[in-house]
Protein backbone atom coordinates (compact mmCIF):
# COMPACT_ATOMS: atom_id res chain seq x y z
CA UNK A 1 0.00 0.00 0.00
CA UNK A 2 1.00 3.57 -0.94
CA UNK A 3 1.26 6.02 1.84
CA UNK A 4 0.42 9.62 1.52
CA UNK A 5 0.50 12.83 3.77
CA UNK A 6 -2.08 15.61 3.00
CA UNK A 7 -0.12 18.76 1.25
CA UNK A 8 -2.27 21.41 0.49
CA UNK A 9 -5.45 22.26 -0.72
CA UNK A 10 -6.62 24.91 -3.80
CA UNK A 11 -9.39 26.84 -4.42
CA UNK A 12 -10.48 29.03 -7.46
CA UNK A 13 -12.06 32.67 -6.45
CA UNK A 14 -13.28 35.86 -8.17
CA UNK A 15 -11.72 37.93 -5.87
CA UNK A 16 -8.15 36.76 -4.32
CA UNK A 17 -7.52 39.85 -1.81
CA UNK A 18 -11.40 39.37 -0.77
CA UNK A 19 -11.15 35.37 0.19
CA UNK A 20 -7.45 35.94 1.48
CA UNK A 21 -8.90 38.75 3.73
CA UNK A 22 -11.62 36.32 5.06
CA UNK A 23 -9.35 33.40 5.84
CA UNK A 24 -7.13 35.28 7.94
CA UNK A 25 -9.81 37.18 9.04
CA UNK A 26 -11.85 34.12 10.79
CA UNK A 27 -9.44 31.31 10.63
CA UNK A 28 -6.70 33.27 10.87
CA UNK A 29 -4.36 31.85 8.83
CA UNK A 30 -0.73 33.93 8.40
CA UNK A 31 -0.03 34.55 4.36
CA UNK A 32 3.30 32.56 3.29
CA UNK A 33 5.37 33.05 0.46
CA UNK A 34 4.00 31.18 -2.98
CA UNK A 35 7.38 29.42 -4.17
CA UNK A 36 5.60 27.97 -7.13
CA UNK A 37 5.62 31.29 -9.29
CA UNK A 38 5.69 34.99 -9.47
CA UNK A 39 1.58 34.48 -9.87
CA UNK A 40 -1.09 36.18 -7.98
CA UNK A 41 -2.17 33.43 -6.18
CA UNK A 42 -1.88 33.62 -2.56
CA UNK A 43 -0.84 30.63 -0.33
CA UNK A 44 -1.86 30.85 3.53
CA UNK A 45 -0.91 28.48 6.24
CA UNK A 46 -3.03 25.65 7.27
CA UNK A 47 0.26 25.02 10.25
CA UNK A 48 2.26 21.70 10.08
CA UNK A 49 3.17 22.40 6.62
CA UNK A 50 -0.21 22.44 5.17
CA UNK A 51 -1.40 25.26 2.70
CA UNK A 52 -4.55 26.79 1.40
CA UNK A 53 -3.92 27.82 -2.29
CA UNK A 54 -6.33 30.65 -2.89
CA UNK A 55 -6.14 31.08 -7.10
CA UNK A 56 -8.15 34.03 -9.02
CA UNK A 57 -10.34 33.27 -11.46
CA UNK A 58 -12.07 36.35 -11.45
CA UNK A 59 -14.20 34.42 -14.61
CA UNK A 60 -15.11 31.79 -12.45
CA UNK A 61 -18.62 30.65 -11.09
CA UNK A 62 -18.83 28.52 -8.19
CA UNK A 63 -21.07 25.89 -7.87
CA UNK A 64 -21.65 25.25 -4.07
CA UNK A 65 -22.87 22.01 -2.76
CA UNK A 66 -22.51 21.69 1.43
CA UNK A 67 -21.48 17.78 0.93
CA UNK A 68 -18.12 18.96 -0.76
CA UNK A 69 -15.93 21.18 1.73
CA UNK A 70 -13.37 21.20 3.61
CA UNK A 71 -12.70 20.39 7.38
CA UNK A 72 -10.61 21.97 10.00
CA UNK A 73 -10.50 20.95 13.51
CA UNK A 74 -9.47 22.84 16.50
CA UNK A 75 -9.37 21.56 20.23
CA UNK A 76 -11.20 24.65 21.34
CA UNK A 77 -14.90 24.61 19.04
CA UNK A 78 -16.42 26.52 21.87
CA UNK A 79 -13.76 29.27 21.50
CA UNK A 80 -13.74 29.51 17.37
CA UNK A 81 -17.40 29.89 17.66
CA UNK A 82 -17.59 32.64 19.93
CA UNK A 83 -15.14 34.11 17.28
CA UNK A 84 -17.59 33.84 14.26
CA UNK A 85 -19.80 35.53 16.84
CA UNK A 86 -17.69 38.12 17.23
CA UNK A 87 -17.01 39.03 13.80
CA UNK A 88 -20.27 38.77 12.93
CA UNK A 89 -20.11 35.64 10.71
CA UNK A 90 -23.26 33.71 10.21
CA UNK A 91 -22.60 29.33 10.60
CA UNK A 92 -25.02 26.52 10.62
CA UNK A 93 -25.49 22.78 11.34
CA UNK A 94 -25.42 20.05 8.90
CA UNK A 95 -28.87 20.45 8.00
CA UNK A 96 -28.83 24.78 7.62
CA UNK A 97 -30.05 25.83 10.88
CA UNK A 98 -28.39 29.34 11.54
CA UNK A 99 -26.05 29.87 14.10
CA UNK A 100 -26.10 26.26 15.64
CA UNK A 101 -23.79 23.97 16.28
CA UNK A 102 -24.11 20.14 15.46
CA UNK A 103 -23.01 16.95 17.17
CA UNK A 104 -22.82 13.92 14.79
CA UNK A 105 -23.31 10.50 16.16
CA UNK A 106 -19.65 9.70 17.17
CA UNK A 107 -19.77 12.99 19.45
CA UNK A 108 -17.79 15.44 17.65
CA UNK A 109 -19.21 18.56 17.49
CA UNK A 110 -18.72 20.47 13.74
CA UNK A 111 -20.21 23.86 12.32
CA UNK A 112 -20.29 25.11 8.78
CA UNK A 113 -20.25 28.36 7.03
CA UNK A 114 -19.31 29.89 3.97
CA UNK A 115 -16.38 31.95 2.39
CA UNK A 116 -17.13 34.94 -0.43
CA UNK A 117 -16.79 32.55 -3.01
CA UNK A 118 -19.75 30.03 -1.25
CA UNK A 119 -17.25 27.23 -0.51
CA UNK A 120 -18.14 25.60 2.22
CA UNK A 121 -16.05 25.21 5.82
CA UNK A 122 -16.50 22.63 8.48
CA UNK A 123 -14.47 23.56 11.78
CA UNK A 124 -14.80 20.58 14.47
CA UNK A 125 -13.25 19.36 17.89
CA UNK A 126 -12.26 15.90 15.88
CA UNK A 127 -8.50 16.65 17.54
Amino acid sequence: MRTFSFNHIAISVTDVDKSTEFYQRVLELPEIKNTASNSKTRWLSLGEGKQLHVIPRPEFKVRVNKAVHFALSTPDLKSFIEHLKAIDLDYTDWLGTPNKDYVRSDGILQVYFQDPDGYWIEVNDDV
